[in-house]
């Protein structure tokens, strides 16, 4: 799953993304608020989970939240404020976060917030194109009712496409959000997708190349 944290504190940042990536998160951090209100503005920004904190340079965590919001209705936020904010919280909360921590707070129940959160989202949001089905809660695939084991990062590609179902997505898209933090070219990125074509054969599910577009997966 990938985490986005969006917090000015370097230290605190730092803290938060290494205790999520040991629970085996992908955590992306962005300490700007200008650079986050962008990175939100488009529905496919890519992230299973926010983390906002409210005090933010360049623009708030409230206006952050606003953008999101009108482009993203589903995807959980974290609020992370100040301990007597209480505004602020109530604030965000009519925005649309999900749930909030107020600082200082510990390690345990952040990750705790986050499990219940990506849990909560998991169980209405599995995904099917055709016969294949992805359980994001289990992170489990299954075609024609059979399931379909791969290997981590060719699940993350197939993941990635479903998630883009309908659209062609570029290389660079798949390499940002299937193998972010992984030196991947367009060559690696070919040999998986020729990987997942071997998988899917013989069923009615396919990735087909859409010249100068990207990779769409359909069940023609």
């Amino acid at each position: 799953m990938k985490l986005l944290l969006i917090e000015d504190d370097t230290l605190l940042a730092e803290t938060l993304g290494d205790a999520l990536r040991q629970e085996g998160y992908r955590v992306t951090t962005i300490a700007d608020g200008i650079a986050a209100r962008q990175c939100l503005a488009t529905p496919h920004h890519g992230h299973d989970l926010i983390l906002l904190d409210l005090n933010l340079p360049g623009c708030s965590g409230l206006e952050i939240l606003a953008t999101l919001r009108h482009q993203d209705g589903e995807t959980p936020v974290l609020i992370l404020t100040a301990r007597g904010a209480i505004e602020d919280r109530v604030r965000g909360l009519d925005l649309g976060a999900d749930d909030y921590l107020a600082k200082p707070f510990a390690l345990d129940e952040l990750e705790a917030r986050v499990r219940a959160l990506l849990r909560r989202q998991a169980r209405g949001h599995s995904l099917q194109v055709g016969e294949l089905v992805f359980d994001a809660l289990t992170q489990r695939f299954t075609l024609d009712g059979a399931p379909l084991s791969l290997p981590p990062r060719e699940q993350r590609l197939l993941s990635c496409l479903m998630r883009h179902a309908g659209e062609p997505v570029d290389k660079a898209r798949l390499a940002e959000e299937a193998f972010a933090g992984d030196a991947m070219g367009d060559n690696a990125i070919e040999v998986y997708i020729h990987r997942l074509r071997r998988r899917l054969a013989g069923s009615q599910v396919e990735v087909r190349t859409v010249r100068g577009l990207g990779y769409l997966l359909e069940a023609p």
